[in-house]
């Protein structure tokens, strides 16, 4: 898998328009808070040790670690997770998806978990989401954090 490190993008406005009528008056689902409270916050540049410049270009890894922590955050499968991201509006909302994108295999975030691990960025992840967090006052320094993640990422 190649990494030439995207941006994130815009959410399309055809799944903005969507996923808010989808998501009515009440409070929007967790994936659509994350994106509009934290926006595009894994750069794929964060990743780029674990990711060579040859082969086929892959699907962002930036994405990927997002898809892991909202795969973290519901106990989802790789397979339930790859199935969020196909047919989920709030998840194609989070990750700037158009409606139409079909997602990836499942196997795809077992590769990025392994390439993630053998490059030691496994604590990257947590280290971006908990800055992030503490950037917008959602946590706070020095105090006990659970974060359901296993060691192993």
């Amino acid at each position: 898998m190649s990494l030439l490190p995207e941006q994130w993008p815009e959410v399309p406005e055809v799944t903005v328009r969507v996923a808010r009528a989808v998501a009515g008056r009440g409070a929007p689902p967790l994936a659509m808070r994350v994106r509009d409270e934290l926006g595009g916050l894994f750069a794929d540049a964060e990743f780029a040790g674990a990711f060579g410049l040859r082969g086929r270009r892959g699907w962002s890894p930036g994405r990927l670690a997002m898809v892991t922590v909202l795969q973290m955050a519901e106990n989802l499968t790789d397979r339930a997770a790859a199935h969020r991201v196909r047919f989920d509006l709030s998840w194609k909302y989070c990750l700037g998806l158009e409606l139409e994108d079909v997602g990836f295999d499942a196997s795809v975030l077992s590769e990025f978990r392994t390439r993630v691990v053998e490059h030691g960025l496994e604590e990257r992840v947590l280290d971006l989401l908990l800055a992030a967090l503490k950037g917008k006052g959602l946590v706070k320094a020095g105090g006990k954090q659970r974060t359901g993640l296993d060691p192993g990422f």
